[in-house]
């Protein structure tokens, strides 16, 4: 039987009207108006990125074999405009993830969670697990917000980034790796579990707190600035404060090129290592167990107080002294304008010139 070729335009053109088809299917986009909006996600990839206009722009993105059963609502939370995206199942499998990884919380009646939500720790229990049973599905959000608004993002698991924006963020994740770069504005980070990189943020008030995981600075400059962090360390510099307070639970502090009024550092267990670059007006500092080393400018002057349980004290200054035991000393550098008071469990303390 004799064959006969098939054009290729009647293959090509039906292929592309399905993909063309399949792609819109997939993709929207809403605007959520208001100087103050919230966005609400469970799992996938979330960027937040500078816009333009009067309204924060979110596009969606939905993926997983049951991404399709994903809803979208838009409309009035507690006096808020929010964005979420609604999962109709408690189990949700997102690959991505990784094979054993899994992670869970609560999503109140109205499908939100986060801070000062009033039904926070009832209703839904919510999985996400990167593999086994449940609904295979999840939501990549944009979200474009326009200068000046303030826009708090809830986001459950997956990765959440803020690049250039200039605008008030509120962060908050239940388990996900969060990178902030390069925004303007007050910003306040919240992470359950995962790591914090945050870069070249300015503001009136900095706020980055995780459960466990690891925070990394470089370029922070507010006039408050909390770090805080249950089990990490905590690493990085360039910071410009008034007042700066980072606490770390179980892990090493690290910071160099520290420019602050007031200073405050706490590590339950680990180290402490931080250049300051400018004279301080106070300082505390208090490592449960850990060496602490402390670096400041050759003109320091200071009352001092510095206390260990078990190792050495040892600076560089010369020390007018008023009080001296085997581990503590008390005594005045310089004019003692400023104050500081340092403190080891256990572990030596050094007072460095820069």
């Amino acid at each position: 039987m004799p064959r006969f070729p098939i054009p290729t335009s009647l293959l090509v053109l039906p292929c592309i009207a399905i993909i063309a088809t399949g792609a819109s299917a997939q993709g929207e986009r809403k605007a959520v108006s208001g100087s103050s909006v919230a966005i609400y996600n469970i799992a996938g990839k979330v960027t937040v990125e500078p816009g333009t206009g009067s309204d924060v722009i979110v596009e969606i993105t939905r993926g997983g074999s049951g991404g399709a059963r994903l809803s979208v609502e838009v409309g009035d939370v507690r006096g808020t405009n929010a964005l979420r995206v609604i999962y109709p199942d408690d189990d949700i499998v997102y690959p991505t993830l990784g094979r054993w990884s899994n992670s869970s919380f609560t999503v109140g009646r109205d499908g939100t969670w986060g801070h000062d939500r009033g039904d926070w720790g009832s209703g839904r229990r919510i999985r996400v697990r990167g593999s086994g049973s449940g609904l295979e599905a999840w939501a990549d959000l944009r979200i474009l917000v326009p200068a000046g608004k303030r826009v708090e993002v809830n986001h459950g698991v997956g990765e959440l980034s803020a690049s250039r924006v200039n605008a008030d963020l509120r962060l908050d994740v239940a388990s996900a790796h969060v990178t902030v770069n390069g925004t303007k504005g007050n910003l306040r980070v919240d992470a359950g579990s995962g790591g914090l990189d945050v870069r070249d943020a300015s503001g009136d008030e900095i706020t980055l707190e995780t459960g466990s995981g690891g925070v990394v600075v470089n370029g922070l400059s507010g006039r408050r600035v909390r770090l805080d962090t249950g089990s990490g360390g905590l690493s990085g510099g360039s910071v410009t404060a008034d007042d700066l307070n980072a606490d770390v639970g179980s892990g090493s502090i690290r910071l160099d090129d520290v420019k602050v009024s007031r200073a405050k550092f706490d590590a339950g267990s680990g180290g402490i290592n931080v250049t300051l670059a400018t004279p301080v007006t106070s300082l505390d500092v208090d490592a449960g167990s850990g060496g602490v080393t402390i670096t400041v400018p050759a003109n320091l002057g200071a009352e001092v107080d510095i206390e260990t349980g078990s190792g050495g004290i040892d600076t560089d200054f010369p020390v007018q002294v008023t009080r001296m035991e085997r581990h503590h000393l008390r005594g005045r550098i310089g004019d003692g304008s400023a104050r500081i008071h340092i403190e080891s469990g256990s572990g030596s303390v050094r007072l460095k010139k820069i």
